[in-house]
């Protein structure tokens, strides 16, 4: 006999687990999988070093389910975005143009957060709703739909009956593989390093980034580490570069990482081990199956440039939260879905193409493109309203 529930979750990353805590506090009992047990350490063999910048959409929402308050003293708020070409000859700025969050709204634009601490955070919140029920280290490995009803087995070899299923299990899903939805993918031959920093100067909570040639370098604010202004980092390069920096020594890494940085906030030292990962493009066919929606990484996948990734996720989350609220008793039929789908995939296709087109020209080698990289950064920025309308759109509010 199939074990039951209002929502089968598949995967326990950042985004599973946020909409777990989300469907739990708005009274739908839940389930949540993953095989993989979660890292909680910043320094455990295996944490995730990335970190997260949850956009002012994003935290109305996990106020909503009461992650927030957990949240709020380990955040770092973004006032200003610093967009800065070093495109000439030496790597230096020759291009610095900053949007302030005060042009827009009395709020920073967003709040960063280190990825291991929110699956700390957000696990510590689900373990106070009674109707949320975490399986760590149990995957999804089948899923049969009806119209009335999902059945997902489990690799323990049990079976969970549910009426809506969400598949939040990244970019290889397999409850997206057992639906049949079709996937088209783009590969940039980059790789992203991700590692915490120490600098003298402060960053202000300014979130900046370089532009070069190979893909961004984004220093993102970070509270105060071991007494020091800290910051992480992403820098994006294509794959053989971004294998030779894994594989520098730590003094050797320092002085390239300060010079990529142009030695803006001084020196940088290390503060974390650094980590790799693969950059691509991605976009589902359709977000919905007979029971299933998809959202997260196997809905969409995009570079790690204007903090962009989860707050997307989180607008799948809004979308399905609002339309299982506004009819319960609808929850994951054919009606629901398919409004789901409608709503979120042309925004979604939208934002891969946009994110595609800035990854793109983050990686210019040329010297005369890298130029007109530059006049073009310029150009928006001299247009007040065109400056605020992309803050907006970053921001995902227009």
């Amino acid at each position: 006999m199939a074990e039951t529930c209002d929502i089968l979750i598949s995967g326990g990353g950042i985004a599973g687990l946020t909409a777990a805590a989300a469907f739990a506090a708005s009274g739908f009992s839940v389930i949540c999988a993953d095989p993989a047990p979660p890292v909680t350490e910043r320094d455990a063999d295996g944490s995730d070093l990335r970190t997260t910048a949850f956009l002012q959409p994003a935290q109305t929402l996990l106020d909503r389910c009461g992650v927030w308050p957990r949240l709020a003293d380990h955040a770092a708020p973004l006032q200003v975005m610093r967009i800065v070409d070093a495109g000439g000859a030496r790597p230096e700025p020759r291009v610095v143009k900053d949007f302030n969050a005060a042009d827009i709204s009395g709020q920073p634009f967003g709040w960063n957060l280190p990825n291991w601490l929110l699956r700390r955070e957000l696990i510590a919140r689900l373990a106070e709703l009674p109707n949320a029920d975490l399986r760590f280290g149990t995957g999804t490995t089948g899923l049969f739909t009806r119209t009335e009803a999902a059945r997902v087995s489990l690799s323990d070899g049990s079976q969970i009956q549910a009426r809506l299923v969400v598949a939040c299990d990244g970019r290889n899903s397999p409850m997206r593989r057992a639906a049949g939805i079709p996937v088209k993918t783009t590969r940039y031959g980059q790789k992203a390093l991700a590692f915490a920093v120490t600098h003298p100067r402060p960053h202000d909570n300014v979130s900046t980034e370089i532009h070069r040639s190979g893909g961004p370098f984004t220093l993102v604010p970070l509270p105060d580490y071991r007494g020091r202004p800290s910051s992480a980092v992403v820098w994006m390069e294509r794959g053989p570069r971004a294998q030779q920096l894994l594989d520098l020594d730590t003094e050797a890494f320092e002085a390239a990482m300060t010079e990529r940085s142009c030695g803006l906030y001084g020196d940088l030292k290390l503060a974390s081990r650094r980590t790799i990962w693969p950059i691509i493009s991605q976009s589902a066919q359709r977000l919905n199956g007979e029971r299933l929606a998809l959202m997260a990484e196997a809905a969409h996948v995009v570079p790690p440039i204007g903090a962009q990734g989860l707050n997307m996720s989180l607008g799948d989350l809004r979308c399905l939260l609002e339309l299982a609220a506004a009819r319960p008793e609808g929850l994951g039929d054919a009606e629901m879905l398919a409004a789901y789908h409608k709503a979120r995939h042309g925004e979604i296709l939208l934002r891969v193409t946009g994110i595609d087109l800035l990854n793109r020209t983050s990686m210019l080698a040329p010297r005369p493109l890298r130029d007109l990289r530059a006049l073009g950064l310029n150009a928006l920025y001299s247009l007040a309203p065109v400056r605020k309308t992309l803050m907006q759109m970053g921001l995902g509010v227009k």
